[in-house]
């Protein structure tokens, strides 16, 4: 069994016994799939083709979301922001994919208040600070990135292709999933007074 693939095949149609084997055997490929996650910045550092660069970050994007979130919810944060600003778009957008996936559980307390969170959920403490984080190293780029060649466009879909609309594209995702009130306030932790 090489691939997730042989083993479900050998859950749905093998006997019971290697059906069993097969189960247990994807588990272990789970755990191998949330490694290849979980250190994937490092793995990128050391590929310096850039088409590999954008097949790795395209091919981990897919797999994104099943990195270990529990321990640290934000660890993978600083390499996708490192990705944000890469020049090739391909890149960029997987970032920009990572991120989004990333904000859903974050704001789940946001979007659901009062439900009770599943086990693999950030507790809303936590998820606060990530979020606030998450929101004012945004802004950050984006003064950094900006160019006066931006103030022409209304609308982010219409920005040129570049990093800085990339950073405009996770704003908007952030600003979706945490609503107007929520976004009102990070604007007032964030000013300086």
């Amino acid at each position: 069994m090489n691939t997730i693939k042989e083993c479900f095949n050998i859950i749905l149609y093998g006997n019971e016994a290697d059906s069993r084997l097969a189960a247990a055997s994807g588990r272990e490929k789970y755990e191998d799939i949330v490694a290849v996650v979980n250190t994937s910045p490092d793995s990128y550092e050391k590929i310096s083709e850039g088409w590999r660069q954008e097949n790795f970050v395209m091919a981990v994007s897919v797999i994104y979301f099943l990195h270990d979130r529990e321990t640290q919810p934000d660890f993978l944060v600083p390499w996708l922001f490192q990705l944000l600003q890469h020049p090739n778009g391909y890149i960029r957008y997987a970032a920009v994919k990572m991120i989004s996936n990333e904000i859903g559980p974050l704001t789940y307390h946001l979007r659901f208040p009062g439900e009770k969170l599943s086990f693999r959920e950030t507790i809303p403490k936590d998820a606060d600070m990530v979020l606030y984080s998450l929101f004012a190293s945004l802004n950050g780029l984006l003064v950094s990135l900006w160019q006066t060649k931006y103030k022409k466009y209304k609308y982010v879909n219409l920005l040129p292709p570049s990093p800085y609309k990339s950073v405009q594209m996770v704003l908007a995702e952030l600003e979706d999933c945490c609503g107007k009130k929520y976004i009102d306030r990070l604007v007032y932790l964030t000013k300086p007074f």
